[in-house]
């Protein structure tokens, strides 16, 4: 059962970020813009961040469909949750009223303050996946299995660590 819950996580998050880098990439300026309203950075590195932000949201998001890297790419993914829903909650305690740019957009908005209690919810949702993932990477259908069918590299899974230490006994390791 937990390696369908680790896929439906796999699925769901990194189906997410696909989308959202996704819908980025055609106007990098906009991502930049988006960036730039939270006004939280230097603006030295707002323009790398704004440029560079889409491509790792697509990047992370294809290796957790296809179940590469997985534990590696969700550490990566709860950063960038950990980041955003900080960055949401900023522009809130602030007072700014900016299009979270989480899909596209981003900038000046009127009465954004009204969605950021849902975007803070759908972060901390999709960050628990991601923690998930970082606790128990092995899921069904990933490349990850492929590669290592016979190392599980979960945290928690002392089944499969006993038997492959046995494994390893058995061989004279």
């Amino acid at each position: 059962m937990k390696d369908w819950i680790g896929l439906a996580a796999r699925l769901v998050t990194g189906g997410v970020w696909i989308v959202a880098g996704m819908l980025k990439l055609p106007d990098p300026a906009e991502s930049v813009r988006a960036v730039r309203a939270y006004d939280l950075l230097p603006e030295s590195i707002v323009p790398t961040v704004g440029y560079a932000l889409p491509i790792l949201e697509v990047v992370v998001g294809l290796c957790l469909v296809l179940g590469l890297l997985t534990r590696a790419m969700a550490v990566v993914s709860v950063v960038l949750f950990v980041a955003f829903i900080i960055g949401i909650a900023s522009a809130w305690a602030r007072g700014l009223e900016i299009d979270c740019g989480c899909f596209g957009g981003g900038g000046q908005l009127d009465g954004a303050s009204a969605k950021y209690p849902g975007e803070i919810a759908r972060d901390v949702g999709l960050l628990l996946a991601s923690l998930w993932l970082v606790v128990r990477p092995r899921t069904r259908w990933s490349l990850d299995s492929l590669i290592s069918p016979t190392r599980s590299g979960d945290l928690t899974d002392t089944d499969t660590l006993e038997r492959d230490i046995d494994v390893e006994a058995q061989q004279g390791r």
